[in-house]
């Protein structure tokens, strides 16, 4: 198949998503299949005709991911063209001749449901969710509205905007986390142990958003759960070696303990699976996911959020659950190949 790998973009999981586009292109050339992959801000300013005839490694200089966010306004210095649009040069005339697009998108831009909705009203296909279920997803908020409608448990929470100082007054649970409402690989978020450390954690979360959440702080074990085609994969255990599951203890090798399958009772295990499958329907999620639960010392467990790309590094906990079934990382990519095509048959 032609297949484009859409990464980058100008959100502040850029580094992650050129990654886990360049880990899915070298999967799907393994395959077997003809694939290009393409930043889609900057895009590609030669010549498109045949462009998967094109002989050349794709994924030259699509760096790695380094402990700090990345620099945006260096990115849009590149740019020759119009810098304030997120779609760079060629990239929809090379989308449109692919058999279908892979989505290596993460936050803003990319899982947000506006790619989706863009390609849907341009005809061409893309792997995993829609942009509505997108949107309900990246919405911290909205999510976790429809997580108290289905009895999903999650930890007690307000959305505040900046300046809503007499809300903040309300609150009263530490410790706590802060998180921006939109974004993802825990970029904008914080731990407050008390009053103090709210409000200097919510002059950080507003560097990023102006619509915060301030969410109940579970002490306990972290885990993961990914879904395909609404059936739960192993749960995964994420022990961080130092401080709690933030940007750099994710994606830098060795920073975490990740355990799969999780060392839990064969009882808790198959019930928050279930959990999972339920964000999974809530959500109105297509092809797969991946849902995040704490659990505390009582081994009640909440579900934090649920992520519509997950990452696809060498890091990254999908593929380690897939690996616990005995599915390879090419495999599971054709997977979710395979899966995205059904939703137009």
């Amino acid at each position: 198949m032609k297949i484009v790998i859409l990464a980058g973009g100008i959100s502040t999981e850029r580094d992650v998503s050129l990654v886990t586009g360049s880990m899915i292109y070298h999967a799907l050339r393994e395959k077997g299949h003809e694939p290009v992959l393409l930043d889609v801000y900057l895009g590609y300013e030669e010549a498109v005709d045949d462009i998967f005839a094109i002989e050349r490694d794709w994924s030259e200089n699509f760096g790695e991911i380094t402990e700090i966010n990345p620099d945006i306004s260096a990115v849009k210095a590149r740019r020759k063209d119009n810098p304030e649009c997120v779609i760079g040069p060629n990239v929809i005339q090379i989308c449109s001749q692919a058999d279908i697009v892979f989505l290596a998108l993460h936050g803003q831009n990319g899982e947000d449901g506006k790619i989706q909705a863009m390609f849907d009203l341009l005809d061409i296909k893309y792997t995993g969710t829609d942009y509505l279920s997108s949107a309900l997803a990246m919405d911290k908020a909205i999510s976790k509205e429809l997580f108290h409608k289905y009895r999903i448990p999650t930890p007690k929470g307000i959305t505040i905007c900046r300046n809503e100082h007499q809300l903040i007054d309300t609150w009263n649970i530490f410790p706590c986390i802060v998180k921006v409402n939109c974004g993802g690989s825990s970029v904008g978020v914080y731990r407050a142990d008390d009053r103090a450390q709210l409000d200097a954690a919510l002059e950080k979360a507003y560097a990023f958003e102006d619509r915060v959440i301030i969410e109940q702080y579970i002490e306990g074990r972290e885990f993961s759960i990914g879904v395909i085609d609404g059936e739960a994969l192993p749960v995964i255990e994420i022990a961080p070696k130092v401080g709690f599951y933030d940007y750099k203890n994710k994606y830098q090798a060795g920073s975490t303990v990740e355990t799969c399958p999780a060392e839990l009772d064969a009882n808790v295990t198959r019930a928050m699976q279930s959990c999972a499958e339920t964000v999974y329907r809530a959500l109105r999620f297509k092809t797969y996911a991946r849902m995040d639960f704490r659990m505390d010392n009582e081994y009640k467990f909440y579900c934090l959020e649920a992520n519509t790309l997950p990452g696809m590094t060498p890091t990254s906990l999908l593929p380690q659950e897939a690996a616990a079934v005995g599915m390879s990382f090419a495999d599971l990519c054709q997977r979710i190949i395979d899966s995205s095509m059904e939703k137009y048959r």
